[in-house]
């Protein structure tokens, strides 16, 4: 029998519990022994929850227990967390988590923690989606050439909404906050936050980078239009925040961002509340995956098979999916050096000659366009809409700061980048 304690009794780890006692059958013929919920750690010990196993708010009570088998951390947050995990594996006691932003901070310090010590984490990314074991495992002979992924529901959700329905950002924002997608402070979804954590911990495992949320593109869908959205539907596009890893030579891309995208892809029809990854391995080719990227259940399903596979193997998979160091020169890239396509939204003045400046400016930096799109004036002022031909990100930004200081052009330019 295994004893596990789960430090975080909230929405997912109710669901560990829940899940762990009603199939608890099924759950013991495929880990080979009885798997039981034993103690919760919880901030606050006068709030009702649906459990009825024992409860803490000490989280000692559990780290200071000697009969503890595996520890599940659901709590939440990055140094709070860490310093448990690090008692937890100092002691050798095994860990799955949850937690993406732990993870996106401090997984190379934890993995030499762990060391023997099984340390899991498939919840982390992508909710019920087996995306960690799909690229640890699954793809291990492969070279990974990218991976692109949708992985915020809330995000991908409002996204949709504004698409299909035609509301616009504030309106659908309001809504998911209603409808418990959204958090009162939205920031960290919206912003891309959460998708950058988890294209982080994915990133570690397909090139063996060290980065921090600080070191690469992260852009939310805040300054998404409705005129976007008509240019996407124009030209066979539609709208989604994208992580993106992408090996261009020695060089890793890593950045999270809106992208335009063919309809056609397999990731645009990824719709509503739900993720999808695509890899592609030098070998194996496409592969894509599909499913819930949060809630209760899914999450908890995730937790649940990382503790199964620790209770059959009594080791975990190498944490970072490499069991020696790889050794490829692989770098991070700058921002700078992207190459694609861009959607640029300029707000002009409704003159004679106008056009022909943006094109000028547009020139001067190499840059060639490839569609244009022009909406009605409103108070002497055109919306341009246009996507260029594949260009250099900083020429890009040159561009738009000289557009953004010229006497015609009325408002910021907002650009968006086009994925093929």
């Amino acid at each position: 029998m295994l004893k596990i304690a789960i430090i975080g009794v909230g929405t997912v780890g109710t669901s560990v519990i829940q899940i762990l006692q009603d199939n608890k059958e099924i759950i013991a013929a495929r880990a080979g022994c009885e798997i039981v919920p034993t103690i919760g750690v919880v901030s606050n010990l006068s709030k009702k929850r649906d459990v009825n196993i024992e409860l803490t708010d000490n989280v000692d009570d559990v780290l200071n227990d000697d009969s503890i088998d595996m520890i599940v951390e659901l709590m939440g947050g990055i140094e709070k967390p860490y310093e448990v995990v690090k008692k937890a594996l100092a002691k050798g006691i095994p860990v799955v988590t949850a937690n993406k932003a732990l993870l996106a901070y401090h997984r190379y310090e934890l993995q030499d923690l762990a060391g023997d010590t099984p340390f899991e984490y498939e919840a982390s990314v992508a909710g019920g989606i087996p995306i960690v074991n799909a690229l640890r495992e699954g793809l291990s002979a492969n070279h990974i050439e990218s991976i692109k992924g949708i992985m915020n529901g809330t995000c991908n959700y409002m996204l949709t909404k504004m698409i299909n329905d035609g509301v616009e950002y504030t309106e659908i924002l309001k809504e998911a906050q209603e409808l418990g997608y959204a958090e009162a402070d939205p920031t960290f979804d919206v912003g891309g936050y959460d998708a950058a954590h988890k294209l982080l911990i994915l990133a570690s495992i397909a090139y063996g980078i060290d980065a921090k949320p600080e070191d690469i593109l992260i852009e939310g869908i805040q300054n998404i239009t409705s005129d976007d959205i008509d240019f996407a539907k124009e030209f066979n596009y539609t709208i989604k925040l994208l992580t993106i890893a992408k090996k261009v030579g020695n060089e890793i891309q890593l950045r999270v961002h809106p992208v335009f995208i063919s309809k056609d892809e397999m990731i645009a029809k990824v719709d509503g509340v739900m993720n999808g990854v695509s890899v592609i391995g030098d070998k194996v080719g496409e592969t894509m995956y599909y499913g819930p990227g949060a809630g209760g259940n899914a999450t908890a399903s995730a937790v649940i098979a990382n503790i199964i596979d620790i209770a059959r193997k009594g080791k975990g998979s190498p944490m970072l999916g490499f069991e020696k160091s790889l050794k490829q020169d692989l770098k991070l890239a700058s921002p700078d050096s992207i190459e694609t396509n861009y959607y640029i939204r300029l707000q002009i003045e409704d003159k004679p000659g106008v056009l022909a400046k943006i094109a000028a400016v547009l020139g001067d930096q190499h840059i060639s366009i490839e569609k244009m799109l022009q909406k009605p004036a409103k108070n002497n002022s055109a919306l341009l809409l246009l996507a260029t031909h594949i260009s250099k990100e900083k020429d890009i930004k040159a561009a738009l700061l000289a557009l953004e200081n010229s006497s015609y052009v009325n408002a910021k330019p907002a650009m968006i980048r086009i994925e093929a």
